[in-house]
């Protein structure tokens, strides 16, 4: 663990030290995550990749957790009271189908697998082929969304390739399911107001940024904040997570609506 991290789970260890006796914070919490069982995708640090055992233990504190229930990651997600979790997962590894999948099933937990075309029309080794995203997609409780054309930071795209990047992802999977796809998620994280008026152009309904904390219900619904689960968070980290601990990570970073 490098000393920043370090560094970050000493702050958020003080602040739920001093702030168990409160109920967790309430709104919509997205967790994200990316691969379970197999490398990501440039992970050089190995932070993008849960064990299956870890995440398993994740799920099953989540399942069992009475201070909020799951839920899936639609516009009706924001609103409500008390404390609402959604799972994600980024980039379209196959591990979601073949490792988490059946987790999440067995445990009844709806969750949302976040696509990138190209890496499907490809053939890319290691993520989703046709046939297994829609496979996956016809789980109960599955449901895909978008994660670009390319993998490509949206914000440093020009408007023609912005709007190829948003439209032809979502036509692409659209046409391989048979079925609407109106959510994404941004990939790194890379979202400003430019690139989120494009998404509602291009159709979205939600989308997703990297942007630490959960969502109050005026929360703009196409730059929805998300708590980012890594390998290295045991269950009393994921409970902090959870419960709202971590949730300071966001001022590292200017919120992209203010971008």
């Amino acid at each position: 663990m490098n000393l920043r991290r370090l560094l970050a789970r000493t702050i958020s260890e003080t602040v739920a030290g001093v702030s168990w006796m409160r109920p967790p914070a309430e709104g919509l919490r997205v967790l994200m995550y990316h691969a379970i069982g197999t490398p990501a995708l440039g992970d050089t640090l190995g932070l993008f990749s849960l064990s299956p055992e870890r995440f398993r233990q994740q799920m099953a504190l989540l399942s069992g957790w009475q201070q909020g229930r799951v839920i899936e990651f639609d516009p009706v997600a924001l609103s409500g009271a008390g404390c609402r979790v959604a799972i994600t997962f980024d980039d379209g590894y196959l591990d979601n189908l073949e490792v988490a999948a059946p987790i999440l099933s067995e445990l009844r937990l709806p969750f949302t697998v976040f696509v990138t075309a190209e890496f499907v029309r490809n053939g890319k080794a290691g993520f989703l082929s046709p046939d297994a995203m829609r496979a996956l997609a016809a789980l109960p409780g599955a449901q895909i969304g978008a994660h670009g054309a390319r993998h490509v930071a949206l914000t440093q795209c020009d408007e023609a390739t912005l709007h190829n990047e948003l439209t032809s992802s979502r036509y692409y999977l659209e046409d391989v399911l048979g079925s609407e796809v109106r959510t994404l998620a941004y990939p790194y994280g890379a979202a400003d107001r430019r690139v989120r008026d494009a998404a509602r152009a291009a159709g979205y309904r939600l989308g997703a940024c990297s942007l630490a904390g959960i969502n109050a219900p005026d929360r703009d619904p196409l730059l929805l904040t998300r708590t980012e689960i890594v390998s290295f968070d045991n269950e009393r980290v994921f409970a902090q997570k959870l419960h709202g601990d971590w949730d300071w990570y966001r001022w590292r970073t200017q919120d992209p609506a203010c971008l």
